[in-house]
């Protein structure tokens, strides 16, 4: 049976922790993978690149301002990479800039979404992400 797991980049303790909380309370019971900056990312996807085996997460939500390497430099270099290009990427940031969003999508972004101000927005954004990554859109294995 497959893994089901959410690769989620976010460097701010703060903001994994309602993450965590939204997902549990939209009854996401499988596994959520945090990683705090951009260098993890890469390092984590990386070995799962090598194991034949391994089940890639259905989709990253990734940060644009971490540290080590930020978002849009493990944006470029996910979508370079041959075996992780097809993974979808939806940026989660707060950066609500139409410039942003444009560079963004040039470089491979799946989905923009500008982080909510209040947990009860979380709460109905992780709804639409669950709703939609997990069961409506399809991907290559």
């Amino acid at each position: 049976m497959e893994e089901i797991f959410i690769l989620i980049a976010e460097d701010d303790a703060d903001d994994r922790f309602l993450l965590q909380a939204a997902f549990e309370e939209n009854g996401f019971t499988d596994k959520l993978h945090f990683v705090e900056n951009g260098v993890e990312v890469l390092e984590y996807l990386q070995g799962l690149a090598q194991e034949e085996s391994s089940q890639f997460p259905r989709f990253i939500l990734l940060d644009l301002n971490m540290p080590k390497k930020d978002g849009r430099e493990v944006l470029k270099e996910l979508k370079q990479h041959p075996q992780l290009k097809n993974i979808p990427v939806v940026i989660f940031s707060t950066t609500n800039n139409e410039q942003e969003m444009r560079r963004c999508y040039e470089l491979g972004a799946n989905s923009y979404i500008t982080k909510p101000n209040s947990f009860e927005s979380l709460l109905k954004t992780v709804a639409a992400l669950r709703s939609y990554w997990l069961y409506s859109s399809s991907i290559p294995a």
